[in-house]
């Protein structure tokens, strides 16, 4: 079982990206199942992705970054960032978005 955290960083600006809407989903035999929907605190966080540890498998967690640049009167490229991923099991996993309105990135963070 594993547990996992994101925080979401506007890294054009410096800033946290708080008010960012999240969704973690599960792959199963009948495609995506929703675990969780959050948004991200003041300072970019949600401090409770899924209440509960994880089990093998693979996992997406999106963050809807086009709606939040628009609602800070930013124009961008992407309507969504998206983390793919497979947890093997044990351990935590700080999977964080470094978004800007012309791209994004990810990294396994501590």
């Amino acid at each position: 079982m594993s547990d996992i955290s994101t925080h979401i960083l506007d890294t054009a600006l410096g800033k946290p990206a708080g008010g960012v809407a999240l969704r973690l989903e599960k792959q199963s035999a009948d495609g995506w199942r929703l675990l969780s929907e959050h948004q991200t605190n003041a300072d970019g966080r949600v401090p409770a992705l899924y209440d509960a540890p994880l089990p093998p498998g693979r996992y997406r967690l999106t963050a809807e970054i086009g709606a939040w640049f628009a609602a800070t009167g930013r124009e961008t490229l992407y309507p969504l960032a998206q983390i793919d991923f497979t947890l093997p099991g044990g351990g935590h996993y700080h999977l964080p978005f470094l978004i800007a309105p012309w791209g994004w990135s990810t990294y396994r963070g501590s």
